[in-house]
């Protein structure tokens, strides 16, 4: 993995780095351009308009002001290509001299655009100067482009400018690819392929069109100046409409960019792997294959301090009660009055302080916007947890829990009512376990399926098991025994996905996946629910719990009252006394906790999705289907390791394992 240092190179110093093939990022002190390369890609992206800067010697020659000369340019069009691999970003405002302009009309010499741009004109000095800075921008583009036909079939070049609609035709579109200068014959279907890409952006309260030869027909001169030295390489002239920004004040609309930013990095990648499978030998080209290889230091910079700040904070060592046998020795002495007094650990946390810390993270250094993004919900991720941990024990607590994980919808509470019409279908009698038989089992699992965890009998748990990351630890509920059925159903659960997963976890480089994507408790036990599934140890049995899972959250949300829940659960439902006050439990703890609803929700989600795509990247830590299509990028990037430890249930005959009428009933659940 190579480090870009952001530095100043002279212009031999960068032409030995590209002819070497190094990778770097710097400005080149010979001519106002900024220069990166990170991997060295047939895909090139310039924004040779971006720039606003204009030499000492000439500000107080030109009749225009800063914002006169702003309305002109081209700017945030260097974020828009920051996330591909190689970019060039000119940094001298074009009222200098013109990136897009023969050398010799590269600068103006009285006037631009009917205005008049300097108050006498330019002396043969100040001309000079700027043309050498143009010819250096030039020379290292040749550079590039050579360096790029000697290793690649062919190269593709995005030009990337905007243009001020207000003085336009009503309709004009929000892409404009100009192609006056492109052999369509030769390239036509790679233009029509970009402007199809460009249409599917989603952009925030805008209709997105794209158009070719609408408005601008690309007749600049960076692609003319390649078409007179490269044959293998195609330019695409692109104007996007300012519709990112109010253009007469220069107001940002980040929300635009932001979505232009993600949508330009999948229609490049897209039509760049296009390209390569139409024009060269390599039939198999991706859009990742299109993407740098290699994880950006920013970005590792960013994910190195959001660990140190946020991996000690765990949502079930707090939330869950220290003092539940005496409150259910209270709870026996007089059901109806009750009222739950949990008692918590105390949050040995200063949550301003770290408050501060996490939105003081520099995300927007990162360059590639999808990236950029999923940090960025991190952030609020961990914001909203710690105002669930903060409020555990208060009225605020039910509020944060709905914002944290949600509420069980419609869907989920029929498909709950629906398992419960069913007859329950009675598991085969088999081996009872105690706690500590059940644990050297599980134990003896974990070393088959080599994970050096520890495996050990807790007597302050909740849950019947439960795994803890740091360090690895899968503990059993000391006061529960077991079925042999069960156990092989938690060593799928437990530890074939939450044990897998954390290792997993601990072998990227990146370290976020050991913490938890936003919605990864959806996914993580969906996941594991799968597993039992397909390994074909979930019983009826099993599947009715989770149902009651969700009815209690449900009873919890509209009764608010611990004694009514648990006489809707014993009464209604059927449940013995001690599950249904550990179940009333589960979802009144803290205040009033939504999560169980995931369970079933989560499970369907997986089958569901398992039918249409591969489910490997999900296991490669803590994960979420929310950012499904990011992880399979990030894996054929490179960024990402395949998971050591995956599910080994493919291989199990689930048809012959599993009851056909619980296939049945699952199949009939609304999805």
């Amino acid at each position: 993995m190579h480090t870009l240092n952001h530095k100043q190179y002279t212009l031999a110093e960068m032409l030995s780095l590209i002819q070497r093939g190094q990778p770097f990022a710097g400005e080149l002190v010979d001519a106002g351009c900024f220069v990166k390369i990170e991997e060295y890609l047939p895909v090139v992206c310039t924004a040779i308009h971006a720039g606003s800067r204009l030499r000492d010697e000439l500000i107080h020659r030109c009749v225009l002001d800063e914002s006169e000369r702003f309305f002109e340019e081209d700017p945030f069009t260097d974020d828009m290509i920051a996330s591909q691999p190689i970019t060039m970003v000119g940094l001298d405002s074009r009222f200098e001299y013109d990136l897009n302009r023969a050398l010799t009309l590269s600068t103006y010499y009285k006037s631009a655009w009917s205005r008049l741009v300097w108050k006498k004109p330019l002396s043969t000095r100040h001309r000079a100067e700027s043309h050498r800075k143009h010819m250096a921008f030039y020379t290292v583009y040749e550079a590039i482009i050579a360096k790029l036909e000697s290793m690649h079939d062919n190269v593709v070049v995005f030009d990337m400018h905007s243009y001020n609609y207000k003085r336009q035709k009503s309709d004009a579109p929000v892409f404009n690819i100009g192609s006056s200068q492109i052999d369509m014959e030769r390239w036509g279907t790679s233009v029509h392929r970009f402007c199809s890409e460009l249409g599917k952006m989603e952009l925030p309260n805008i209709t997105t069109t794209a158009e070719i030869d609408s408005v601008f027909e690309g007749r600049g001169y960076l692609i003319s100046h390649t078409n007179a030295h490269f044959d293998r390489t195609l330019v695409l002239p692109t104007e996007v409409k300012k519709v990112f920004m109010e253009e007469e004040s220069g107001t940002l609309f980040p929300l635009v960019l932001e979505a232009l930013q993600s949508g330009l990095k999948e229609a490049f990648s897209q039509t760049s792997a296009f390209l390569q499978r139409k024009h060269s030998k390599k039939r198999r080209v991706v859009k990742s294959d299109m993407l740098s290889s290699n994880i950006e230091p920013n970005l590792l910079s960013v994910d190195k301090q959001l660990y140190q700040l946020a991996s000690k904070v765990e949502t079930l060592k707090y939330v869950n009660p220290s003092n539940l046998n005496a409150e259910f020795k209270r709870f026996q002495a007089a059901p109806s009055r009750y009222k739950p007094n949990y008692r918590y650990r105390q949050l040995p946390i200063h949550v301003n302080e770290f408050k501060q810390k996490l939105y003081r993270l520099p995300i927007e250094n990162i360059s590639d916007p999808d990236m950029r993004h999923l940090y960025g919900d991190m952030v609020q991720k961990l914001n909203d947890k710690m105002d669930l941990l903060t409020s555990v024990g208060s009225e605020a607590f039910l509020y944060n829990a709905l914002r944290y994980h949600g509420r069980p919808d419609t869907t989920d509470i029929d498909n709950a009512k629906f398992l419960l019409y069913a007859r329950v279908l009675p598991e085969e009698f088999n081996e009872q376990l105690s706690a500590t038989q059940a644990s050297e089992r599980m134990l003896a699992a974990s070393q088959q399926m080599g994970m050096k965890c520890k495996v050990t009998v807790s007597n302050s748990l909740a849950a019947r098991a439960m795994v803890s990351a740091n360090p690895p630890t899968l503990f059993v509920n000391a006061k529960a025994n077991f079925t042999d059925t069960e156990v092989k159903r938690l060593v799928e659960h437990e530890l074939g996905v939450h044990m897998a997963t954390n290792y997993n976890a601990r072998c990227q480089p990146l370290n976020i996946f050991r913490m938890g994507l936003p919605g990864s408790t959806l996914t993580q036990e969906g996941l594991a629910i799968l597993a039992e599934y397909k390994s074909g140890h979930l019983s009826h049995e099993r599947l009715n719990t989770l149902a009651i899972r969700v009815l209690a959250v449900d009873s919890m949300l509209k009764e608010q009252k611990f004694y009514m829940t648990y006489s809707y659960l014993m009464d209604e439902l059927g449940l013995e006394k001690e599950t249904a006050f550990s179940l009333t439990t589960r979802v009144y703890r803290g205040g009033g906790f939504t999560k169980d609803h995931l369970y079933l929700k989560g499970f369907l989600k997986a089958l569901h999705t398992e039918k249409s795509r591969k489910l490997d990247s999900l296991y490669l830590g803590k994960c979420s289907f929310r950012y499904h299509d990011l992880l399979d990028e990030l894996v054929e990037r490179g960024w990402l390791k395949q998971p050591i430890y995956n599910p080994q249930y493919e291989a199990t005959d689930t048809a012959e394992k599993t009851p056909s009428t619980l296939d049945y009933l699952i199949e009939s659940l609304k999805y």
